[in-house]
């Protein structure tokens, strides 16, 4: 892997960590049990099964652009 293809992954890593921390914390209530779930949810995710990460990118993207896109089409 490049050099820019690497700090993209690591910055999509802290963004998706980050973001299921403060969905945990919210759900769980506790700060130590939310760092638990989500270490253990970004290291299966990104290390035991990265091709889910591109997956999910591409979702996000389409569910944020497609629907304009599809609006637009009619």
């Amino acid at each position: 892997m490049d050099a820019l293809s690497q700090n993209l992954l690591v910055a999509l890593t802290l963004f998706i960590f980050i973001w299921i921390f403060s969905w945990a914390k919210g759900q769980l209530g506790s700060a130590k049990l939310a760092i638990l779930f989500a270490v253990i949810i970004v290291y299966l995710t990104f290390y035991q099964f990265p091709e889910l990460v591109w997956l999910a990118v591409a979702i996000f993207i389409f569910a944020t652009f497609g629907k304009e896109l599809f609006e637009k089409m009619k």
